[in-house]
């Protein structure tokens, strides 16, 4: 049985914009990530899950049971189902720790191991104004925890959040998933959110689904460029373009877009499987290193952990055929 089943909901706005009918189920601690680019509707369907805005048609199910939207009942929302919106508030000039007891239903035992989850346990004497964005939304989480729900919504988490409070979130939402009984479903655009941490994903583009699946196989096999952009770099070479490429053995072009990724080439030693190209330019991402190379017809980006490639220097490229993907 499924946790969660969303049935054709969809949702019009006075604005215009349409949710067009969307279905999908996830289990029970089942890591489901949602992914689309901004306007694409990914918080209305959020919050449409969570109870806080009508579908026009559709219904939701959590556990069985039909989620109530605010035409239905009085006060919005599930009582098992938790909502941390991307735009978090915690009243001004109230002490933490009188925040979370207002909330609590756990023991204290309890709820000090959900501040040590959380990495709150050393703010809860301090008051809300001393305290930075991402200590707020860590405390904002472990005040929606404190009610004990069974699925947890997330809404673009990390968006408002430096680098070093980003991967302490991130730490705190695996966490949750391996130390207490939660699902959760995260809405992002951002592919280092999702790809890690995510079972299954689902992208959305103009309200409605264009691809569902594991992450590792939307990565590779997207069903389009809107899927291949959200998800990291990428070449799109036209059938015309990609002709260059029958050079190499096993390497067929079947009138089709061929789809590869920068990680995909790779510089290697002169020969007849590799075309010869000259480095355009060198651009440093940290772990990795982008090799611009201009070969026969096309310019491409090499993804490569070696960094000792110089403007202007030949080099030879190669392309294996295992593994790469055409596009209609």
């Amino acid at each position: 049985m499924h946790l969660l089943q969303v049935s054709d909901i969809y949702r019009k706005d006075q604005l215009g914009f349409e949710l067009k009918p969307i279905s999908f189920t996830q289990r029970q601690f089942q890591k489901l990530a949602i992914a689309g680019a901004s306007g694409s509707g990914k918080s209305t369907l959020l919050r449409i899950i969570a109870g806080w805005i009508q579908p026009d048609g559709g219904q939701v199910l959590f556990d069985g049971k039909k989620v109530k939207g605010p035409d239905d009942q009085l006060i919005p929302g599930h009582p098992q189902i938790a909502y941390l919106s991307q735009h978090y508030e915690l009243r001004n000039n109230y002490r933490v720790e009188e925040l979370l007891g207002y909330a609590n239903k756990l023991t204290q035992e309890q709820a000090n191991r959900l501040f040590e989850i959380c990495r709150i346990a050393h703010l809860v004497k301090r008051k809300t104004d001393q305290l930075s964005g991402g200590e707020k939304q860590r405390i904002s989480l472990a005040r929606l925890l404190l009610t004990m729900p069974t699925l947890l919504l997330l809404d673009e988490p990390y968006s408002n959040l430096d680098l070093i409070h980003t991967r302490i979130l991130k730490e705190v939402i695996h966490d949750l998933g391996n130390e207490l009984d939660i699902t959760c479903l995260l809405v992002s655009h951002d592919p280092d959110d999702i790809l890690p941490w995510a079972d299954e994903l689902i992208i959305i583009k103009d309200g409605a689904i264009v691809q569902q699946g594991p992450p590792a196989e939307l990565y590779r096999k997207p069903a389009n460029e809107y899927v291949a952009g959200l998800l990291g770099d990428y070449h799109l070479f036209t059938p015309d373009k990609a002709k260059v490429f029958s050079l190499m053995p096993g390497m067929s072009v079947n009138g089709k877009n061929m789809f590869v990724r920068p990680e995909q080439f790779r510089i290697v030693r002169e020969g007849t499987d590799a075309l010869k190209g000259r480095v355009k330019a060198v651009y440093f991402g940290g772990s990795y290193h982008d090799v611009e190379v201009e070969v026969p017809g096309n310019v491409i980006r090499v993804r490569t952990t070696a960094g000792n490639y110089k403007k202007g220097e030949a080099v030879f490229v190669s392309l294996s055929p295992k593994g790469l993907w055409y596009m209609p």
